[in-house]
């Protein structure tokens, strides 16, 4: 790898891991952000809500513009707007201000996929797979230190310096990117699908709200199905149109392509059980004895802590190991490594030591599971439809994202015992979700686990050989 290259992926490395730390600092700082402005559960949600859905929303659609206006000149767009929401949320005036600045954020999300794709345009074949399991381990990084990092921030100088600090940092990062970032060379003759935009745009926000609200309005209530019914019939006239589009925000072709359609599912069902595995192990931990293990956020943050360094490090090592024997085997693995996590989970966490052994296996797992998925995306679509296949599985994976939550609370909600404490003496009970529901949460990890060796199975295997690799590619794709 020549000196350029290594100054991109320094870049892209440190874009990608500056958007993971923000986006899970906001976590510990919550219920701070409640307190302060005085408002409800449901309305201070939202802000880590807002970011997820624009988020999801922007991937593909960002990744088309990438492949038609250029990638460097959309990461740049995305990482501008990104900085300038930053400062925005460190001077909100109210909540309604901070949800804005926060949706806006999500803008900068569309940096990750097109880093990845833009690694796949200036790395040689065979650095290809390394370097996305670099960057791909910046989300665990990201998370343990927005989750440690955040946490003492927002403790000892409030949640508006976490934001101020960010901004420093992410302005640094764009003067750099500005710098550093190479022109690709690579456009796609296109125009802008509007009415695909539209479409696309209204059915994921609408479908991506009424999950986010589910634990609030339930499954079938009113509000609930005014969000459900027409964000399904946006997302079936976008599928009804786009085959007929001239040139499609998304183009359902090639999904023909096995390794990209297997891809994409194994996308949906990896990102469901990334956050049951968050989700879960962060409630437990916290939960007082006897229903969890009576941790504050900033000890919980730290069982989770070894696992994201340990995939730091395995993320280069799985790299290299996918150009010697494919994707297909490290999949496989990867989802017997989840079952074994999750399986962990249920049997061995009445200790904060047993809760971290668990993580870091369930940890590992994973990212077998998202280094393949990526690295099969990029290798197998043409290099003018890169940016929009990686935001494509991008939006996909937070639509299982915004389903791990979901399924998760729910449980919760249903499998619950009463917690009797003393209190100005007499007793106060309440309600919190039982050992039943963890074991059923993590019960439903293996299941996804399961789902994703299927899916392995179907997976067509290749080595990273170079001259074998392309033609198989072009094959492929054709």
């Amino acid at each position: 790898m020549d000196k350029k290259a290594q100054e991109t992926l320094l870049i892209l490395l440190s874009v990608s891991l500056l958007v993971n730390y923000v986006e899970t600092m906001v976590v510990p700082a919550v219920p701070k952000i409640q307190q302060d402005f005085s408002t409800t559960e449901t309305l201070v949600a939202w802000v880590t809500s807002a970011f997820t859905i624009v988020g999801a929303v922007v991937s593909p659609i960002f990744g088309k513009l990438g492949d038609i206006y250029g990638k460097r000149r959309m990461f740049l767009l995305s990482m501008g707007f990104y900085t300038v929401a930053v400062v925005m949320a460190g001077f909100s005036p109210n909540i309604y201000f901070l949800i804005a600045a926060r949706a806006l954020q999500g803008l900068g999300f569309a940096v990750f996929p097109l880093s990845l794709a833009i690694i796949t345009d200036v790395l040689p074949p065979e650095m290809i797979a390394t370097a996305q399991g670099i960057i791909s381990g910046t989300m665990g990084i990201g998370t343990a230190l927005g989750l440690v990092v955040g946490a003492f921030i927002d403790q000892d100088l409030g949640w508006q310096y976490a934001f101020h600090i960010a901004f420093v940092i992410s302005l640094l990062l764009f003067f750099l990117a500005v710098k550093m970032v190479p022109h690709t060379g690579v456009r796609k003759k296109a125009t802008i699908d509007y009415v695909g935009f539209s479409t696309l745009t209204a059915g994921v926000t609408l479908i991506l709200i009424y999950l986010t609200q589910e634990s609030s309005w339930g499954w079938f209530s009113l509000q609930s199905l005014s969000l459900l019914i027409p964000g399904i019939a946006f997302l079936g006239a976008f599928g009804w149109y786009e085959p007929r589009a001239k040139s499609p925000v998304i183009e359902l072709r090639l999904l023909k392509i096995r390794n990209v359609l297997a891809a994409n599912i194994a996308g949906l069902v990896s990102g469901i059980m990334i956050l049951a595995l968050f989700y879960g192990i962060i409630y437990y931990t916290q939960l007082p004895h006897p229903f969890g293990l009576d941790l504050d956020v900033i000890s919980a943050g730290l069982t989770l802590a070894p696992s994201t360094l340990v995939m730091f490090i395995i993320g280069p090592l799985l790299g290299r190991l996918i150009n010697k024997i494919g994707p297909k085997p490290i999949l496989a693995i990867g989802s017997l490594v989840m079952m074994l996590g999750f399986y962990m989970l249920i049997v061995n966490r009445s200790t904060p030591s047993d809760v971290t052994i668990d993580s870091m296996v369930g940890m590992v797992g994973l990212l077998c599971l998202m280094i393949p998925i990526v690295n099969m995306i990029s290798v197998s679509l043409p290099q003018e439809d890169r940016g929009v296949g990686i935001g494509m599985n991008t939006l996909i994976r937070n639509i299982g994202s915004a389903v791990g939550p979901v399924i998760t609370t729910s449980i919760m909600s249903s499998y619950q015992g009463a917690f009797v404490l003393p209190f100005d003496g007499t007793y106060m009970v309440e309600i919190l979700p039982s050992s039943t529901a963890f074991d059923l949460i993590f019960t439903v990890g293996i299941v996804m686990a399961v789902l994703n060796l299927v899916i392995a199975m179907t997976v067509r295997n290749y080595r990273f050989q170079a001259r074998e690799q392309k033609k198989a590619v072009l094959t492929e794709a054709k």
